[in-house]
């Protein structure tokens, strides 16, 4: 149990330089594409773009990590997760910037998580990919919540885990994950249309009919009601707890992500229990 923390806490350090980076790499390959597509600017900056790209690189991996108010490099004994921002006693060793609070309560939310998910499913396969589920809805959500995006680089791979996974049926039978995944891109798909059709209104983006199907492909079709349900409820709570605690614009989007990733990784550990316990109380 030990190890699944202290795995989960260097997986969260991890994971804190992906939902940093990855929206960033995708505005520079969006702004490459277009770059490349429009004739008129082809030959003036794609070469430069390109040679941009190749001498000054930037991925998961390189540069390396530094300091977003003076730039100092974070060498290796600065980067231990939650370790390091104790000893540094949460401030840049150079300027003395405070570090994000962020930062440790991702890497402790990893954690926690990891060792949950250990005590729930012990070792086995169903742990593997449990913790790459987890660790997929961490950076969605707060990806979501900074960008108000669910970028495909992410959903996509593991909507397609999820379904490969089923076919030894690791969670549901492969028949209930394919139909999970229709039905649960088709669930929000039509919420969208719907609200659009009576208010003109976007409701809700793309990315959540997609975040939807990646459930139904883990978790087969039976859990899509009660994903919905559960991320409604958590939505209508926390969105207006923060609407109150920060008095934000009532009129600014709230991103809806993070809350049905919250419903999503309640299902897969409890969801067959609450469903089982709804029947029984309809019973009484």
């Amino acid at each position: 149990m030990s190890s699944c923390f202290l795995f989960g806490l260097i997986i969260g350090s991890f994971l804190n330089v992906v939902v940093y980076r990855l929206p960033i790499m995708l505005e520079r390959d969006c702004k490459a594409q277009a770059s490349a597509f429009l004739n008129s600017l082809e030959e003036n900056h794609s070469d430069a773009a390109t040679a941009d790209e190749k001498t000054n690189p930037f991925n998961l991996i390189t540069p390396n990590s530094s300091c977003p108010h003076c730039q100092h490099e974070i060498k290796v004994y600065e980067n231990i997760p939650l370790v390091s921002f104790i000893f540094l006693k949460g401030k840049c060793s150079q300027c003395k910037q405070a570090i994000s609070w962020r930062y440790p309560l991702v890497e402790l939310l990893t954690a926690t998580l990891s060792l949950i998910l250990a005590w729930h499913f012990g070792f086995s396969w169903q742990l593997a990919a449990a913790l790459v589920f987890t660790y997929a809805m961490i950076c969605l959500s707060l990806i979501d919540f900074d960008t108000q995006l669910l970028l495909d680089s992410i959903t996509l791979p593991i909507i397609w885990l999820g379904l490969l996974l089923n076919t030894k049926q690791l969670f549901v039978p492969l028949e209930d994950a394919v139909l999970g995944a229709v039905l649960g891109y088709l669930s929000l798909w039509s919420v969208f249309w719907i609200y659009k059709f009576f208010t003109g209104k976007e409701g809700m983006g793309y990315g959540d009919f997609k975040l939807m199907a990646l459930f139904g492909a883990w978790m087969g079709w039976q859990f899509i009601p009660l994903i919905i349900l559960l991320s409604s409820v958590s939505g209508a709570v926390l969105a207006t707890l923060y609407l109150l605690l920060t008095k934000g614009d009532h009129n600014k989007g709230i991103p809806f992500g993070p809350y049905l990733a919250v419903a999503g990784w309640i299902s897969l550990l409890w969801g067959q229990q609450i469903i089982h316990q709804y029947f029984n109380l309809l019973q009484l």
